[in-house]
């Protein structure tokens, strides 16, 4: 079987948010013959961009197919993967890189951040070839990780929660039809603060990517939201222009 090439001083770190019922989490792997916790992430291959790497890495964790990807940063300290915490020989000792490949891991490389946010209760968790586990983490919940990869995660909540004021998020975090409490709930978990819901409801309306239907969700005595869907060709267009801040 032909070995795969992988460029050796370039990788992408994938920070990859899973968001359900009001909680946002975060998607980590341990490694196996070392106990410690890290971002998903990899080497790039010599015939791929940079954006498919990413692409392939969170399919890999996430069996999920199209997910938005957002670049956020470089990190190119030399001294960035060196962590007296990991033995490489002993989690790479079976890896499926020739030893070329292997000494790759020991050398400075770039690493570019992307992160992307999914509905983690309809993500497969799949262990990668030197995973020994893979688990959804609470923010509140993360563990010391290798390398700086804490950081990687302070950095990418910054980009995610300056994204979501200019681009529109939701369309793969909620049902096809949804109540404005549930699509304010998400906007409020992302940006762990509390919005003036008369305020939220009338700019996301303005926006355009909300569509009001004429069905109602009976919730409980004298309580029957209405239900609202994306607007499939303005929120396409929001997602590549940016739309006014909401907040």
């Amino acid at each position: 079987m032909k070995s795969i090439s992988y460029l050796s001083h370039l990788s992408v770190d994938n920070v990859i948010f899973g968001y359900h019922n009001k909680q946002l989490k975060v998607l980590l792997m341990k490694l196996r013959n070392n106990g410690h916790w890290m971002l998903p992430g990899g080497f790039v291959k010599e015939d791929e961009s940079i954006l498919n790497a990413a692409k392939r890495v969170a399919h890999e964790r996430t069996g999920l197919d199209q997910l938005y990807l957002n670049q956020f940063k470089t990190y190119g300290d030399p001294q960035r993967n060196k962590d007296s915490r990991i033995e490489k020989q002993k989690v790479y000792q079976k890896y499926t890189f020739d030893q070329k490949e292997v000494n790759i891991v020991d050398s400075y490389f770039v690493s570019i951040g992307y992160y992307t946010l999914t509905e983690f209760s309809k993500v497969e968790i799949q262990l990668g070839p030197v995973d020994e586990d893979c688990q959804w983490f609470a923010l509140d919940e993360i563990p010391h990780l290798l390398y700086d990869h804490n950081q990687l995660i302070k950095d990418a909540l910054i980009a995610l929660r300056f994204h979501v004021d200019h681009y529109p998020i939701g369309k793969k975090l909620l049902e096809k039809k949804f109540t404005m409490p549930e699509i304010q709930a998400l906007y409020e978990t992302i940006l762990e603060k509390s919005i003036d819901r008369r305020n939220f409801s009338k700019k996301i309306m303005k926006s355009g990517i909300l569509i009001k239907l004429d069905e109602q969700r009976n919730i409980g005595a004298h309580r029957a939201p209405y239900l609202y869907t994306f607007h499939e060709e303005k929120y396409a267009e929001a997602l590549q222009n940016g739309i006014a801040s909401f907040f």
